[in-house]
């Protein structure tokens, strides 16, 4: 694994085209690919989730996944044969054969689901083809500082994106038991209003109030020094993009959608106007931590955007509570927490004053650790870990 994260982390002045560098990357991605979809077609009832299977046509699957087979084959091939380090090509080679052996594109689909436990495999191959193809090349062309794809702990942040994929039943549970709960023992009328309003408005109210909520909260976990350990997990993140937002804690994920999805069901509002919603603050989340330097105009007073957020996350004096708004920047300005400079600077780094564990298992330790201790970061000295929210952004 070494070796494959040297190789991928490759500077750009050791790997011009022809070197073999973005063929072996673009096999290991499409074998990474093929894996992952001969599984969900072989294992559907553990690794699938429930209500995308109605959706999928299974013969256009088995097609493009032949494709990517042999795609991915000749690629890996090239870059054995271009490439003095082999390691890619031999590593995206290996995966297509394990696809291949596990029965390639002909793998046998198991049409009998009765299981009420599954994994969301599916749902990370989804998320790491429509976002990686959308926001990587805009990243490339548009890019607010010059860093690598596979930049500086960006196996980290691809951990988090694949857990948070994989688990995205148990976060539902999580958020939705609650709510069913409360549904089942109250009868409120109020909800029948809200329900029969048109989903466009519907989904308005939910960007509101969702945000106007998730501001508090934002903020507790900025100002409470227990709060913060599961908060500087996210703040952590050196380099932004589009993956760093994938980057938090297990318990703030539980905090935020809490305060954020019961209240949308006890109230009301429809599936549809939700589940819009959720696609809707997936991608702005995407969107907002992306490495994207592009000057939106007037829209910046009205939503989010990635300056506004990166704000959130720089490590500048300046920076430190302030931007904690999902959606709309007035909230900020009501309460007195907006930062934009009007000389269109932007962060100059970001991170946080000390070093976090390395390694998800670390990070999710972190937080409950009991005694904090001296740390020495950049010549600064932290005494103790209750400070970090006055020390630290986002």
């Amino acid at each position: 694994m070494t070796r494959l994260r040297e190789e991928l982390q490759t500077p750009a002045a050791e790997r011009p085209f022809g070197s073999g560098w973005l063929s072996g990357v673009l096999a290991l991605v499409l074998g990474v690919i093929a894996l992952g979809a001969v599984l969900c077609l072989r294992y559907p009832d553990v690794l699938t989730l429930p209500d995308a299977r109605k959706f999928y046509n299974v013969g256009v699957i088995r097609l493009a996944l032949h494709v990517v087979l042999i795609a991915g084959f000749t690629l890996g091939v090239l870059s054995t044969v271009l490439r003095k380090q082999k390691t890619l090509g031999f590593t995206a080679l290996g995966l297509i054969l394990a696809a291949t052996l596990l029965g390639g594109s002909r793998a046998q689909t198991r049409l009998e689901i009765d299981s009420d436990v599954y994994l969301g495999l599916d749902w990370f191959l989804l998320n790491l083809i429509f976002t990686g193809v959308i926001f990587i090349p805009i990243e490339k062309i548009f890019g607010n500082r010059e860093q690598p794809i596979f930049r500086y702990e960006f196996r980290e942040d691809m951990l988090y994106f694949l857990i948070s994929s994989l688990f995205v039943q148990g976060m539902a549970y999580l958020s939705l038991i609650p709510a069913r709960t409360i549904l089942a023992t109250t009868d409120w009328t109020f909800r029948g209003w809200v329900g029969s309003q048109p989903v466009v408005l519907q989904f308005f109210e939910i960007m509101f109030l969702t945000d106007l909520m998730q501001y508090f909260v934002h903020r507790a976990f900025h100002r409470i020094a227990f709060l913060w350990k599961f908060h500087a997990v996210h703040h952590s993140a050196k380099a932004m993009d589009w993956l760093a937002g994938s980057r938090m804690h297990v318990v703030e994920i539980v905090c935020l959608r809490g305060f954020t999805v019961i209240p949308m069901y006890v109230l009301g509002f429809t599936e549809p106007a939700i589940y819009a919603y959720i696609f809707f603050v997936y991608l702005l989340s995407t969107f907002v931590h992306s490495n994207l330097r592009v000057n939106f105009g007037w829209l910046n007073h009205l939503l989010v955007t990635p300056r506004f957020h990166h704000w959130h996350h720089g490590i500048e004096k300046e920076a430190i509570d302030v931007n904690f708004a999902v959606h709309f920047p007035i909230i900020d300005r009501v309460f007195g927490t907006y930062y934009m400079p009007a000389d269109g600077r932007w962060p100059s780094g970001y991170g946080i004053s000390y070093p976090i564990p390395k390694g998800y298992i670390g990070q999710m330790l972190y937080p409950f650790r009991r005694k904090p201790t001296v740390i020495e970061s950049a010549g600064t000295s932290v005494e103790s870990e209750s400070t970090s929210s006055t020390s630290s952004s986002e």
